[in-house]
């Protein structure tokens, strides 16, 4: 067996203009195999078009895409049926039944043996819990149920890699809530999963990294983790004795300063950039130079604040 490649997908300098408007600019993408990558941004700003590059499906202005390990699209008819996707939602023929529309994508895949075909079908509604609903007219569907559908149908075949262009979108939180297990399931079976989406709760629970695209462009990247920037965190002490404070804090080698008053006592905030001050040092610090604490914490970034001050603008957090 050929080994996995250590990164599922790797773009490099990947551009797309349409006449004088640059739609994707000089992207470099790494996705660890295995991961569940979020890829993260507000409506426009890039990420299907990018999608659409990396599976072959439009051709790049210039740079280059690495899937699975293999030149895209050079190496198209050798990706492709390693790479199941969902992009802009599934689309059905709402008559049939789930079954019968997986009988008919099955069909016309000129790599899928009709032999198995009965047995893959199944095994695909089993694995995205539809198994009691195969009978059932897909206009019966619930939105949820019509992307678990669309995941079975990029499912039918074994995956390396699945790319899903917002798989949560439109859905309720029932729904959001099965496309979110489904998707740790693929993952725990070794399946990389590439998760394009505008939702940051979405990518926050689902996800183990992420890039963050604005207007084209590629602002961030890398695990949770370090998007969040751990390493920023910062101690907030609500306290009367303001100086005493910050000369405490400052001997900790935090440099500390005034937030705002609370009438009779005031906030008082420095960023930790190490490890080297733990919260119950710092605290016991503060009450050995007599400082008297109203309030105390050590907070990290919100991913939600991390990304706006990326992008300089919001992203929706909730459905």
């Amino acid at each position: 067996m050929v080994p996995a490649p250590d990164f599922a997908i790797v773009s490099e300098g990947l551009t797309k203009r349409f006449g004088q408007q640059t739609a994707v600019n000089s992207i470099d993408l790494a996705v660890p195999s295995g991961s569940v990558f979020g890829f993260l941004g507000p409506n426009g700003s890039g990420k299907t078009t990018s999608i659409r590059m990396l599976l072959g499906l439009v051709q790049p202005t210039s740079g280059t895409v690495r899937v699975l390990g293999e030149r895209m699209p050079d190496r198209l008819q050798t990706v492709l049926p390693r790479v199941g996707a969902l992009v802009e939602g599934p689309a059905f023929y709402p008559y049939l039944s789930g079954i019968d529309n997986l009988r008919r994508y099955d069909s016309a895949d000129r790599y899928a043996s009709s032999r198995s075909r009965s047995v893959r079908i199944d095994s695909a509604l089993e694995r995205v819990g539809l198994s009691n609903a195969a009978h059932k007219k897909v206009h019966a569907y619930s939105l949820g149920m019509k992307q678990r559908l669309g995941i079975a149908n990029a499912l039918l075949r074994p995956r390396e890699l699945l790319v899903l262009d917002e798989p949560t979108n439109g859905l309720d939180p029932q729904g959001t809530r099965e496309v979110r297990s489904l998707v740790g399931v693929l993952a725990s079976e070794g399946i990389t999963v590439f998760v394009s989406s505008h939702l940051l709760s979405e990518v926050a629970q689902m996800c183990t990294h992420a890039a963050v695209m604005s207007a084209g462009n590629i602002v961030a990247q890398g695990t949770l983790a370090e998007l969040r920037g751990v390493d920023t965190a910062r101690v907030r002490v609500l306290t009367p004795d303001a100086d005493s404070a910050i000369e405490t804090l400052r001997h900790l080698g935090l440099v500390a300063d005034r937030s705002h008053s609370d009438g009779t006592a005031t906030w008082v905030l420095a960023p930790v950039r190490d490890q080297t001050a733990e919260p119950e040092i710092i605290a016991a610090a503060l009450q050995a130079a007599g400082v008297r604490i109203r309030a105390f914490s050590v907070e990290e970034p919100s991913l939600e604040e991390r990304f706006v001050a990326l992008t300089g603008e919001g992203f929706d957090v909730v459905q």
